[in-house]
Order: C-alpha cells, then structure tokens, then sequence
C-alpha cells in the first residue's frame, strides 16, 4: 500500500513537472517586506507575496500578487531591474504600473492579464537602451536573464512610501518540497521492505 503511495506520489509530481517543461513556464516568486526597500520603510508592517509565471513558448508573463498592512494605499506595482545589490533599480517591465494594478488599497490582490513580451509597449525605454542593447528583440531575453541571475524585484509603491513601501527579489522557488516529500517517504519504503 505504502509503495503504491509513494509511486502515485511520484508519478503526479513527474506529471507535473513534465508539463511545465513542455509548456515551458518557468514560476518566480518573491516575498514582499518593507525591510527589502533601500532605505528599509520604517513605520510599515506592509507584507506580502508575488508569482510571476514566464512562458518561453508564449513569450508573456502573468503576474499575480497579495499583500496586507500596508500603511498607506496602493498607488503602482512593477518590476525593477537590475541589481545585485540592495539598491534601487529603474522599472524594466509595464512602464507606470502593471495594467489594471488596483490603488487606494491598504491590502488586495492582483492577477494580470498576459503581458506580451514582444512588445515594446510591455517594457521601459530605460531598461530597453541600458540591458537590451537598444533593441525590443534582445529586452525578454534580457529581462529574464536578470530574474535568473537574482536582480530583478518586485515592488508595491503606496502614498505613505511613494518610492515602495515592500519589496522582494524575483527568484525561482527551490524544489525543497519535492525533497521533503521523498525523503519524508523514504523511511517508509525501507520500513515495507523490511516486513
């Protein structure tokens, strides 16, 4: 039973994992705090979490967001780029905000329609004539070298911190819970084939 278990367990973790590499969507996640801004916002208890999902085939990003506590209202949300250092970086993608980003929250939520990365309209001039060689073509690559490399973040501007009130670096989630999950279920198999 305990082997079949684990089989089943497995097999629907390949399954996923072998879809998104067909789909070729790559997840970034960031964890957003007032302690990642440069100088750290003193004074909020602003959090939150953000998903990016970049699908290479499709060349679009979808972005999904939620934050709480922040101290003053939502204004714009976008992504910077690029910088290894806890400095601040110019906007790269959606120029002003990310479309349909709602304001005058002090919490919510945010799910974006597919931003198109084969537009210019999809990313600033400044991130296009200082990473992408001056060309829109070269910009995706680019961008998502950056997210890669660990210089891109996400960030939420508010009245009370108009130049971010939380932020955190885009990175690839580690695979951690597919590890905890086999080496929680190796015990197991050694214990039935003991029996």
């Amino acid at each position: 039973m305990v082997r079949s278990v684990l089989i089943a367990s497995i097999a629907a973790v390949g399954l996923v994992m072998a879809s998104s590499a067909v789909a070729g969507v790559i997840r970034f996640e960031a964890s957003l705090s007032p302690a990642n801004e440069t100088p750290p916002v003193v004074g909020s208890n602003g959090t939150g979490f953000a998903i990016v999902l970049y699908d290479d085939v499709a060349h679009t990003l979808l972005v999904n967001a939620e934050w709480s506590g922040l101290t003053g209202t939502s204004t714009v949300a976008h992504m910077h780029c690029c910088t290894l250092l806890p400095t601040t970086a110019g906007v790269a993608v959606t120029p002003g905000t990310l479309p349909g980003f709602p304001v005058g929250l002090t919490s919510g939520s945010y799910m974006s329609a597919p931003i198109n990365l084969t537009l210019a309209s999809s990313f600033t001039a400044g991130f296009v004539n200082n990473f992408a060689g001056g060309s829109v073509a070269n910009a995706e690559a680019a961008f998502i070298t950056n997210v890669l490399n660990g210089a891109v973040y996400f960030n939420i501007h508010s009245t009370y911190a108009p130049g971010g009130e939380i932020r955190g670096t885009l990175r690839v989630p580690e695979p951690a819970t597919l590890s905890l999950l086999v080496l929680g279920l190796l015990p197991l198999v050694r214990l039935r084939r003991r029996r």
